[in-house]
């Protein structure tokens, strides 16, 4: 696990409770390609609910870290994309359990059109740094 720093609101900037505006760290780069709400088999899971998507996807996550020797604590970035902000809330209840608010990465959410099925609605892509 790296050492990261977290910085929640620079100088000058409005804190937030759902983000960090800045960490940084030194390690090794993990790029965690955008996760769906797919189970072991490639089957879609919660068609029509975020609450179950946001779970499984943030599941899939931890997956992809542990395969890169890392957890949640060294994820610096989260990129949240949605079909509809009112997802947003549902995300944040699956973040919390794996993310303590006072280990917040930075984070960016985009309304999208569409994801590559019609039954996703979101996709969740990580960075992270591991090690010294």
């Amino acid at each position: 696990m790296s050492e990261l720093t977290r910085i929640p609101a620079p100088d000058g900037l409005a804190p937030t409770a759902q983000y960090s505006h800045v960490v940084m760290g030194t390690g090794t780069f993990v790029a965690i390609s955008g996760q769906l709400a797919l189970d072991e088999n490639g089957k879609p899971v919660g068609e029509g609910d975020p609450a179950a998507q946001a779970h499984r996807i943030f599941e899939n996550l931890r997956r992809c870290l542990a395969a890169a020797g890392a957890t949640f604590d060294d994820v610096v970035k989260l990129t949240y994309f949605v079909t509809d902000m009112a997802h947003l809330p549902a995300i944040r209840a699956a973040r919390v359990e794996h993310i303590p608010d006072d280990r917040l990465p930075a984070a960016s959410a985009v309304q999208v059109a569409a994801l590559v099925r019609p039954e996703f609605l979101m996709e969740i892509e990580a960075f992270a740094i591991v090690g010294t």
